[in-house]
């Protein structure tokens, strides 16, 4: 029993039970619905900094960061169908040295077999030694070779599958299975966006196709929907059905939207389900305004005709990917946190799947993707964004440097590849890391996928170990329980 105390007023004290009066409880009671309000006031100006809230009423809403970031946002130029790095980005003397000659020691990785293993096969195509830092680029790829001082190339990447399937996933969520967020949707959720008119996470496919598996590769896995990737198109519309029904007035948008949201409010299903429909009714809003916002967004007119051409606008080869890359550069300079460029689609050849012709696959993809990037690194540079746009390249593996079938194709190889990365903070002009005299392993500063989603996440102010969210009784990670940040990368 509550202890009774002496009043001033009647000499006796009646509690309630919560061992309070009532003068006490109605005071507690209310002083607590106004401090619920103060919080939302005090956490909307951003008071209580990297506190992360279970469901924000805007999930896009910007966030702090853990630590300066050294870039705002992050394009990812994504190869499918794995580029090969001893044709491309990782010399090999040795290997065309011995050309024509078996591999040896073909099985001493027990992890991976080569499935019909030919022999020993160099590159075709001469290495130069591009811009003042001498980095060693194949001459597939002559324009880019050119912001050379910008890159770091890292020549020892490895992954876990050689599937396409697994190996797309765990480049882009981190795992070999699905169900988990993407990168893009990782950002998004640390960060949110800059720009509330505009998706956080936008990924623009190859008109050829999209990768095997699909949505996954930038969905948002067991987080809220409102984190994963938005495709965009390059004709028409920027999204589909982005415009309103015909006979449907934008003041008539608004009037259905308003009333929505009322309804939700008078709904007693709102208890239960406040996180799903306030996500719901946040992307309904963000509709709503990509309506008037994202065509502009991506309205290649207004750019200059100095610029199309440099981005390859006017030649057919070059420009399905250059459009996509000056889009790009149009949504990260509006605030859109991270957007995910595909270069090849579909089956085969479609790809940089080269396992029938090495050379005349790579022949044809480079060419179609040469100008672009360096059209998108110039002009990042020429605008002042790429010191805050960190720019990623590579596919989900690279490829043997034994040949298969006739024609001179390479199959997949997880265990040792190369990626590079640019802007944002990277230290350029330097390659890192090292596979085997003959590009088959990574044996020199090994970089794993969790290793450079690490480095990624780092440069962009987020700390891979705090960026968590709870799910399946357990607090996931983008890196899982692995990863470290190369900061020989950073400079």
């Amino acid at each position: 029993m509550p202890e009774q105390r002496e009043s001033t007023i009647t000499g006796t004290r009646r509690l309630t039970p919560c061992g309070r009066t009532r003068r006490e409880f109605i005071w507690d009671a209310g002083g607590g619905f106004v401090g619920t309000a103060l919080a939302w006031l005090l956490g909307h100006d951003g008071f209580f900094g990297n506190a992360v809230h279970a469901a924000p009423l805007n999930p896009l809403a910007p966030k702090q960061p853990h630590f300066a970031p050294r870039a705002r946002s992050c394009i990812f130029l994504f190869m499918y169908g794995g580029p090969s790095q001893v044709d491309l980005f990782d010399p090999k003397p040795e290997l065309a040295r011995r050309t024509g000659e078996p591999m040896p020691n073909l099985d001493a990785d027990p992890l991976f077999k080569v499935r019909n293993p030919g022999n020993l096969m160099g590159a075709k195509h001469a290495f130069l030694r591009c811009g003042q830092s001498g980095l060693e680029i194949s001459d597939l790829y002559p324009m880019l070779g050119r912001c050379a001082d910008d890159m770091a190339i890292i020549r020892s990447c490895y992954a876990d599958s050689f599937a396409h399937g697994s190996g797309l996933l765990q480049m882009n969520t981190g795992f070999i299975r699905q169900g988990h967020p993407s990168l893009g949707s990782w950002v998004s959720y640390g960060l949110g966006t800059e720009n509330q008119d505009l998706p956080a996470f936008v990924v623009f496919l190859d008109p050829r196709g999209g990768p095997i598996g699909g949505a996954p590769n930038w969905g948002a896995g067991f987080m809220p929907a409102a984190y994963q990737g938005t495709q965009f198109r390059t004709t028409g519309d920027p999204l589909i059905d982005l415009s309103p029904p015909g006979g449907l007035s934008r003041a008539q948008q608004r009037e259905q939207l308003d009333l929505l949201a009322r309804l939700d409010d008078l709904s007693p299903a709102v208890i239960s389900r406040q996180d799903e429909l306030a996500a719901r009714l946040a992307t309904y809003e963000l509709a709503f305004r990509m309506q008037v916002h994202a065509p502009e967004a991506v309205d290649l007119s207004q750019e200059t005709a100095e610029t199309q051409a440099l981005y390859g606008l006017d030649n057919p080869t070059t420009e399905p990917f250059g459009t996509r890359l000056l889009m790009a550069r149009r949504l990260i300079e509006r605030g859109v946190r991270f957007v995910q460029v595909y270069s090849g689609g579909g089956h085969n050849d479609e790809n940089w799947d080269a396992h029938g012709n090495v050379n005349a696959n790579h022949e044809l993809h480079c060419a179609e993707t040469d100008r672009p990037i360096y059209a998108l690194l110039t002009d990042l540079k020429r605008r002042g964004l790429l010191d805050e746009t960190l720019v990623v390249w590579g596919g989900e593996f690279g490829r043997t440097p034994t040949s298969q079938g006739t024609q001179g194709g390479r199959d997949h190889n997880p265990r040792g590849f190369s990626m590079w990365m640019a802007g944002g903070g990277i230290r350029g002009g330097q390659a890192y890391g090292a596979t085997d005299e003959f590009g088959y392993a990574a044996r020199e500063n090994k970089v794993h996928v969790h290793d450079l989603h690490a480095t990624i996440l780092h440069l962009m102010g987020l700390n891979h170990e705090l960026l968590t969210y709870f799910h399946g009784g357990r607090d996931m990670r983008l890196t899982d329980v692995a990863g470290r940040v190369v900061h020989e990368l950073i400079a």
